[in-house]
């Protein structure tokens, strides 16, 4: 399920059931899956598992019981705030820089033996409660709440952390993800997805991002990609960048294998787009 993004943040009795407002984390979408014996699987929203890169994890859902899947969001925690790009770096460079990664429940998909999609949220919100009551990071359960205003100080206290903004739900919803009216997320500054398909500078050193966006225009970033920005998309480009080629509008470009992302675009009829993150899908 992926929540419809919108200015203003919704009353208390404004969705099915009245609303629960969750903090809106930085981080990379995830199922998880607890399979018994089998290895577990974090399931990004490509389909890919990221599992492998995520060993602690992974193996703190497999004391899990068979059965469960649980939605939740990947999370990188460093130097008193989320660190997003942390996220691209192999598990062994976070822990000799001592970045803490956890995996944050936000909704139950199934229990052992049975699929609870259909249940309200209100009733998945219990079950998921009663599951990770004695869970210790790096599972957590997102903060949430039904009262609006707690919600709105969260989204002021929790900014400098990282913290995006608001999610919210109705109590009633069933997990559809099929229906958008259902979540809603409210952002100070929304983003739209794109795919990195080159980059100017050099692959260890990149200066601006070649981006297509959903309706075929290709725009390139601006402005500069800060140090962070540049190391991140270093990092997930490795291996991914090719021969540098001319381009016709942008001049000397490295081709790279298409790489998610979100931006930020200029509503105006001439693309402007500031990178803000990659994907981890």
């Amino acid at each position: 399920m992926r929540p419809k993004a919108v200015r203003e943040v919704p009353a208390e009795d404004a969705l099915p059931g009245g609303t629960q407002y969750s903090i809106k984390l930085d981080g990379w979408r995830a199922l998880a899956f607890a399979r018994g014996d089998a290895p577990a699987v974090l399931q990004s929203r490509s389909g890919r598992d990221l599992a492998p890169d995520f060993p602690g994890i992974a193996a703190a859902v497999a004391g899990l019981p068979e059965g469960v899947v649980l939605d939740g969001e990947l999370c990188a925690w460093h130097e008193g705030r989320f660190a997003f790009g942390q996220l691209v770096r192999s598990a062994r460079a976070r822990a000799r820089d001592a970045v803490q990664v956890s995996y944050v429940a936000f909704d139950l998909l199934a229990v052992p033996e049975r699929d609870v999609r259909a249940l309200p949220l209100c009733e998945r919100w219990d079950l998921l409660h009663t599951l990770l009551a004695e869970a210790e990071p790096p599972l957590q359960i997102v903060m949430a709440t039904n009262d609006r205003a707690e919600a709105l100080s969260w989204r002021e206290v929790l900014a400098p952390t990282g913290v995006e903004g608001l999610v919210a739900k109705g109590l009633d919803t069933a997990y559809r993800p099929q229906l958008r009216r259902g979540w809603l997320k409210i952002r100070d500054a929304d983003t739209v997805d794109a795919t990195v398909i080159g980059l100017t500078g050099t692959p260890r050193r990149p200066r601006a991002l070649l981006t297509r966006l959903t309706d075929g225009t290709e725009a390139l970033t601006s402005p500069q990609l800060d140090a962070r920005q540049a190391t991140e998309v270093a990092a997930a480009a490795a291996h991914r960048t090719h021969e540098a080629v001319d381009h016709p509008e942008h001049g000397r470009i490295h081709p790279t294998d298409p790489l998610p992302a979100e931006v930020l675009r200029d509503p105006g009829r001439t693309p402007y787009v500031r990178f803000i993150r990659l994907r981890g899908d």
